[in-house]
């Protein structure tokens, strides 16, 4: 178990980063605050979750992982939303939601249940659902409590089973992991760790200061409860979901950044294969790492697309 010291050397590779390619906003790039003001609110029993609810048609829901937000979806959301509607939550503990005081409220069973009750707030029965990173755990609390809604899962580069797992850090609970969930709100060091997150994370650094404020914004804020009981408990002790997935029976369509260092497909890939009865046609393996909605957004929109025919 490495401590939060320890871990917080992994900042070290961004030592080597090169800084951000760019500090000219890309033509109709959107801003973070036009991001959040685009955002409507539901009121959970737990505190405030922000959501983008755009386009009519068939529903689509995109749920962003750690230490992310709705805001990984901004290249999608447009596009996906001229056919559909599309609906984008901030996960309480992230993004713009709020960021109450407790511990349990953040387990992925908790999480489930406030999207059930999202969607319901939204008359939403069913609806195609895609999922990044740890958004995947949330899904399949999804699943145990009522799988019926769904039409068909969309998977991005998610957390399935132990084999594929290799998060960059894991704690234990309790002071040190604070210290270093604390330091995500200090300027230099928030500065320094997306850095380094995003260089693991992307074959390509090139998104530029607009980009990088979305990400950057709500760490400042202090939005790292959700990530603390990610680290300190779901790292150490990984959910196992495999009677959920196998009695799924939906259509359920893979695309994975095969470069991807963090969540590996081919350690896990022929039991998830065989769990979740995906044929070959609808494994799409891109070449790209962690965060593939940064680097292959169009790719993934036209497989949604196709999914849902």
């Amino acid at each position: 178990m490495k401590s939060a010291f320890v871990g917080l050397l992994l900042i070290g590779l961004v030592y080597s980063c090169k800084p951000y390619t760019s500090t000219t906003t890309k033509p109709d790039q959107i801003t973070y605050t036009q991001f959040r003001n685009d955002q409507s609110s539901f009121s959970s029993i737990e505190g405030t979750i922000k959501y983008i609810d755009k386009g009519k048609g068939e529903v689509i829901l995109l749920l962003h992982g750690i230490p992310t937000s709705g805001w990984l979806y901004r290249n999608m959301i447009d596009e996906l939303a001229k056919t559909n509607r599309v609906i984008v939550p901030d996960m309480l503990g992230f993004g713009s939601s709020d960021s109450p005081k407790g511990y349990e409220i953040y387990s992925e069973e908790n999480h489930g249940r406030r999207i059930l009750a999202l969607m319901d707030s939204l008359n939403i029965e069913k609806w195609t659902h895609v999922m990044h990173d740890a958004g995947g755990l949330w899904t399949w609390e999804l699943l145990k409590q009522e799988s019926h809604r769904f039409k068909n899962l969309v998977i991005l580069n998610t957390i399935i089973y132990e084999e594929g797992f290799q998060p960059p850090i894991r704690f234990k609970k309790g002071f040190t992991a604070r210290i270093a969930m604390w330091s995500y709100r200090n300027k230099i060091t928030t500065n320094m760790m997306l850095r380094g997150l995003l260089k693991s994370g992307l074959i390509e650094h090139n998104l530029n200061k607009t980009d990088i404020e979305g990400y950057k914004i709500p760490l400042k804020e202090g939005k790292t409860r959700g990530m603390y009981y990610f680290f300190t408990q779901t790292c150490n002790e990984l959910p196992n979901y495999s009677e959920v997935l196998s009695q799924f029976k939906r259509p359920v369509t893979i695309i994975w950044g095969e470069e991807d260092e963090f969540l590996l497909w081919q350690s896990q890939a022929n039991r998830v294969k065989s769990d979740l009865n995906i044929s070959e046609e609808n494994i799409h393996l891109l070449k790209a790492k962690h965060f593939i909605q940064e680097e292959e957004p169009q790719e993934i929109i036209k497989i949604i697309l196709q999914s849902l025919k």
